[in-house]
């Protein structure tokens, strides 16, 4: 199996765990402000489209959504996201 095809068929929340982890190991701050200025436009891909209305105009909320980007429906709509991070560094 290719790498790509083993990210392939990992979970959205395992390529979030793998792709933060890369990221934070790397001191890869870039990635990681990418992250949070997508959360909103994925959880309004989510079926949330309030709570991103809120992110765009609060910082705080971002922070929390960072640590719930690897849950559920977000993580699904953030997985193209870490999935050309963690192909981009492999």
């Amino acid at each position: 199996m290719s790498p790509s095809e083993e990210l392939d068929s990992l979970s959205s929340k395992e390529l979030h765990d793998r792709a933060v982890k890369l990221a934070v190991r790397h001191g890869d701050i870039r990635f990681l402000w990418q992250l949070l200025t997508r959360i909103p436009a994925a959880e309004a891909t989510a079926g949330r489209a309030g709570e991103s209305e809120a992110d765009i105009k609060w910082v705080v909320p971002m922070l929390d959504d960072y640590v719930h980007s690897g849950d559920g429906e977000l993580a699904e709509a953030l997985r193209d996201f870490y999935l050309d991070y963690l192909r981009g560094h492999s």
